[in-house]
């Protein structure tokens, strides 16, 4: 069970709220968080790197001179490894990244990140409504209000996410905005701070509380 205060947009207290998810073993904890990691990071390589082998390499079907009585090395082809221009010895060739998880284990992982960030979480009321129209300069200071400081790495998770906020949110340099039901394990662990509203938290334990 984890107990917070909960902030107005000037960034004064005006309430309390408690939540709490199913998390793994503190035995476990640390290597399921780690695999969900290393899979996310993992899985977004493209794998699409390439380079050519000698056989791929447009011409040297030709030997560059005869085998003896030169004085210069041997030489079946111009495209050979040594050559300048020749092909790449054991190159990267495309391939498949991905690892697997169990979903079960994933939302394991995600629900035990979460709730390791609890010390640097911030829980605001709907500010939606406060923004009339775009104004990154309004989402800066109350940010700032809030105890995000601009130079710190700030998560911004909302249950539904209204376009005046979108668009002041855009611009800030060190602020991800996401939707709760897009959580990933790295954005949880990257951010110093995490903003979230008492709607997303909702949203948060209807999606991945087991």
């Amino acid at each position: 069970m984890v107990e917070s205060v909960i902030k107005n947009w000037q960034g004064e207290q005006v309430g309390e709220t408690t939540f709490d998810l199913p998390v793994a073993k503190e035995t476990t904890a640390v290597h399921i968080v780690h695999r969900a990691l290393v899979r996310q990071m993992t899985n977004s390589r493209q794998g699409t790197a390439s380079t050519k082998t000698r056989a791929e390499v447009r011409g040297g079907g030709r030997k560059p001179w005869r085998q003896k009585g030169t004085g210069r090395a041997r030489a079946g082809s111009i495209r050979s490894p040594l050559w300048r221009g020749g092909g790449v010895i054991f190159g990267p060739k495309p391939r498949d990244f991905n690892l697997k998880m169990n979903r079960k284990e994933r939302r394991l992982a995600l629900r035990t990140a979460f709730i390791s960030r609890a010390q640097d979480l911030i829980i605001v009321e709907e500010f939606s409504n406060e923004l009339e129209r775009p104004k990154t300069k309004e989402l800066v200071s109350a940010l700032a209000r809030w105890g995000a400081a601009p130079e710190q790495k700030t998560l911004l998770i909302l249950s539904e996410i209204a376009e005046n906020v979108l668009l002041s949110a855009r611009n800030v340099e060190n602020l991800k905005l996401i939707a709760a039901d897009q959580l990933n394990v790295y954005d949880l662990l990257h951010a110093d701070k995490i903003v979230v509203t008492p709607s997303t938290l909702a949203k948060i334990q209807e999606v991945y509380n087991g």
